[in-house]
């Protein structure tokens, strides 16, 4: 049995605070089963958004017409993109356990942990198989994997997950993607771009759910235009023959049953299939049973207000507490266990003003409340749009897409919500309005923007006649 200080399963936000407990001179035991980095530099947002931006690059050749530009791509390395990208990933990785190998602060066990009781974990496999290690403070940071929905026939066909789409050094010819979130409509943006005939199945009514409605509208609609898209669809079976996958999908009413309806099916064929149907928690890989751990029931750890688990000294942090499944998120999340553990009182996370983005083609990216939440509460609320053409960089760039801004009726800014180009930068002003600033129109309304710059749209969704909405009417 070897006595830590501090132990923590997982090594992508975790590390942040184990290397907080380690500068204060704590004994500090990390426990990973796979690639060094978490989720977001192996599997997750770094692979992925570098695979995107080549995309991107592609795709602003492609448009070089619209500019009267004669421009013709005479050679696409996708082998090598691909290649290139995850030798880096590898190498950034391999970075990390080197670190934390050498490292005289930091014991590295290269295995999947499992509880033995409260604070004791063992670890089964890898390098470091059958040590056990008990310490004072436990941080579960253990993350969340690809989620494969119980659809008929998934055990006997191939197919890919978000981990295998982001490695395949050839596109597919038709690339079939179930799901209609952010990482279907990432990797159907980059094999899109690529060659790739697309189709994508998703239940819910438009693609993108977790955006504001009228974003996922324009979203869906544009998406429609590139690809074969049928929303509103639930998978039910799936089959291959020869190289041919199969999928069946009915019609997907929301209702008081959730029910799938066996009328007017669609049935879509590729050569490869992408299951991108959300994620699902790594807890059941942990043993909790031997703990005080709760999970809720989506089997995610329940944590308080400081991120502390139902367990004495065991903390959680990341996709596996499933408040927020971003990169960002669990960031904020280190930073605050950090705080509650070595600062002199505890303070509840500030989950306020959480921004979202996704690197599709248009890109999008929200922050705070969207309107069809704030329907039917009786909330008053006033919302204006704003076009990306009407300002003069938007006009140079013949972009296509607006902002929403959702307030209060007293400025207060209660969301905003982009589709277009840069979204992902365009949303941070807002975002530092909420949180830092006054979280008023004003803040926006009063600050200088540099012209011809982007930026002016936000500036303009800020500025001008607000629609009235909510109250029991709606804005329009």
């Amino acid at each position: 049995m070897n006595d830590m200080d501090f132990l923590v399963i997982g090594s992508g936000s975790g590390l942040d605070v184990a290397n907080a407990a380690a500068n204060r001179g704590q004994s500090v035991a990390v426990v990973e089963k796979g690639p060094l980095g978490g989720t977001c530099l192996n599997r997750g947002c770094i692979p992925s958004k570098m695979l995107l931006y080549h995309a991107d690059v592609l795709e602003t050749v492609e448009r070089a017409g619209e500019f009267h530009i004669d421009a013709e791509v005479r050679n696409l390395e996708f082998s090598e993109i691909v290649r290139e990208v995850n030798e880096e990933v590898e190498s950034d990785s391999e970075s990390i356990r080197r670190g934390l190998r050498s490292s005289s602060k930091h014991d590295l066990y290269e295995g999947e942990g499992r509880f033995v009781d409260d604070r004791t974990v063992e670890i089964v496999g890898g390098e470091d198989d059958g040590a056990r290690i008990r310490a004072e403070t436990v941080l579960i940071a253990a993350g969340t994997r690809p989620a494969i929905p119980d659809i008929e026939g998934i055990d006997e066909v191939e197919y890919l997950t978000s981990t295998e789409a982001l490695q395949l050094e050839t596109p597919p010819e038709h690339l079939v993607i179930v799901g209609g979130g952010y990482i279907a409509a990432e990797l159907g943006h980059f094999f899109g771009t690529f060659g790739s005939d697309v189709t994508i199945v998703g239940r819910r009514p438009n693609l993108l759910p977790e955006a504001d409605e009228e974003v996922a509208e324009a979203f869906t609609e544009r998406y429609g235009d590139r690809f074969t898209v049928h929303t509103g669809h639930a998978a039910t079976a799936v089959s291959e023959d020869d190289g041919t996958v199969t999928v069946e999908a009915h019609p997907y009413e929301y209702g008081e049953d959730g029910g799938i309806h066996d009328n007017e099916s669609v049935s879509v064929a590729g050569d490869a299939l992408l299951v991108a149907a959300g994620r699902t928690p790594n807890t059941d890989t942990l043993n909790l049973d031997a703990t005080g751990v709760d999970t809720d029931e989506r089997e995610f750890v329940e944590t308080d207000e400081y991120l502390r688990t139902t367990a004495d000294g065991v903390w959680a942090l990341g996709d596996i507490v499933g408040e927020y499944l971003l990169k960002h998120s669990a960031n904020h999340e280190a930073q605050a266990v950090a705080r509650n553990l070595f600062g002199d009182e505890l303070q509840p996370v500030d989950y306020t003003a959480m921004p979202f983005a996704v690197f599709a083609s248009p890109e999008v990216a929200g922050v705070g409340a969207r309107e069809e939440e704030l329907r039917g509460t009786g909330r008053e609320y006033a919302t204006r749009t704003y076009q990306y053409d009407q300002t003069a960089r938007g006009s140079a760039m013949k972009a296509d897409g607006f902002v929403k801004v959702i307030i209060d009726l007293d400025g207060e800014i209660l969301g905003c919500h982009i589709i277009g180009p840069e979204t992902a930068d365009l949303i941070q002003e807002v975002v530092v309005a909420m949180k830092a600033g006054s979280g008023t129109v004003q803040d926006i309304r009063q600050s200088v923007h540099i012209h011809p710059a982007l930026s002016e749209v936000v500036q303009r969704a800020f500025s001008g006649q607000f629609s009235r909405g909510g109250g029991g009417g709606h804005s329009h």
